[in-house]
């Protein structure tokens, strides 16, 4: 396997169902290929896209931490940890899922489309469940995002276009662009290609107009 994989949008596995059209950047239900289970703790990175009223009914899950990025429109949350609500862009959330939880997921709008990045974890919190969310920062830079119960962190990368972003070293670090053209090195990335980084070294992201990653630094 090489140091570093750049993986491409038009790779990943895709999963059509009523109203919902997934991308997955891992194996994941009926998809499964035993070179591509993970990247560190990392076992999911699906990309969903829900028509107005549409969206998941209660399921359960354990033992993993879920991380929600919306790009577009409004998701409505609920599940039986919390109160639940509505998730909009800027705000990431955490659902530990512990000892079992149901959740479900719907576009909260009847006339707009809902555009999510849903991510999952293998997780150190095994007790009841419980859930996060932080207000990610606006503007250009590198900005913090919700704790996770793993050994792993998230970051935002936005760029502004013609300025650059220097990552912290991690073991690991997977780089997920949700918007705009981001460049590392001589490789120009769009929205749902992926770099995977396995071999500690730093990374700087450049973007020639407006831009934003999802940045995971993984230390497993």
């Amino acid at each position: 396997m090489p140091d570093l994989e750049l993986r491409r949008a038009a790779e990943r596995y895709e999963t059509t169902g009523d109203g919902v059209r997934t991308r997955h950047s891992f194996s994941y239900g009926d998809h499964y290929d035993p070179a591509n289970v993970g990247f560190g703790p990392l076992v999911a990175i699906n990309t969903e896209h829900v028509e107005p009223g549409r969206g998941y009914d209660p399921h359960r899950h354990a033992d993993v931490e879920i991380v929600t990025w919306v790009l577009e429109g409004a998701l409505r949350h609920e599940d039986t940890a919390g109160p639940g609500g509505v998730v909009t862009p800027g705000t990431a959330q955490r659902l530990s899922a512990g000892s079992g939880v149901l959740h479900g997921e719907n576009n909260a709008s009847a006339t707009e489309p809902l555009v999510f990045v849903q991510m999952m974890l293998a997780s150190r919190h095994w007790d009841a469940p419980e859930y996060a969310q932080a207000q990610v920062a606006d503007g250009p830079g590198l900005h913090a995002s919700v704790d996770v119960h793993a050994p792993a962190r998230l970051l935002v990368a936005r760029l502004a276009g013609g300025d650059r972003v220097e990552l912290p070293a991690a073991s690991r670090t997977l780089v997920h662009v949700t918007r705009g053209r981001v460049r590392h090195g001589e490789d120009e990335l769009g929205p749902g290609d992926e770099l995977r980084v396995h071999d500690g070294r730093t990374l700087t992201l450049s973007a020639p107009a407006p831009a934003e990653a999802l940045v995971w630094l993984l230390e497993a």
